[in-house]
């Protein structure tokens, strides 16, 4: 369980299909990066923890391994992250604070999933991208604070 997010300094994307979620995924493919893939806020609701189990098995299966961490956004419905941990979700975003949070995230631990506060800060999110490869290769050369990558050194 993680109360801070993100929990490491992986470039975040927000997806919104399996297109977009390959996109990333092989964005960071060609830039040998690990990754966090975020569900639009509420997906939980709106597509169901189902449906972001199987984005996650058919999209991971397109673009085998790289090393990213998928987190269904659950808004700030409990019942909905508990839903989603007993559908198998690996890793859920939960508003709000309290008894209840920390109820989901004692079972999350308990089930060897993670629990993270919400947050979609400094991810790119593709909901509108005309052409969401350019955007996550281009969110991906983005060098953080300056600094030049490896690769970018010849």
């Amino acid at each position: 369980m993680s109360d801070a997010s993100p929990s490491s300094h992986r470039p975040r994307f927000v997806v919104h299909s399996y297109d977009q979620a390959v996109a990333a995924l092989q964005a960071a493919s060609s830039h040998d990066r690990a990754i966090e893939i975020l569900s639009a806020t509420g997906a939980a609701r709106a597509a169901g923890a189902g449906w972001w189990r199987e984005l996650v098995e058919q999209a991971s299966a397109a673009v085998p391994g790289v090393d990213a961490v998928w987190i269904l956004d659950c808004a700030d419905e409990p019942g909905l992250a508990l839903a989603a941990l007993r559908e198998g979700v690996e890793a859920v975003s939960l508003d709000g604070d309290g008894p209840a949070w920390q109820r989901v995230a004692d079972i999350a631990r308990q089930s060897g999933a993670d629990l993270r506060r919400a947050d979609h800060a400094g991810a790119l999110d593709l909901a509108r991208a005309n052409n969401p490869q350019q955007e996550c290769e281009r969110h991906l050369g983005e060098a953080p604070d300056g600094v030049a990558k490896p690769r970018a050194l010849g």
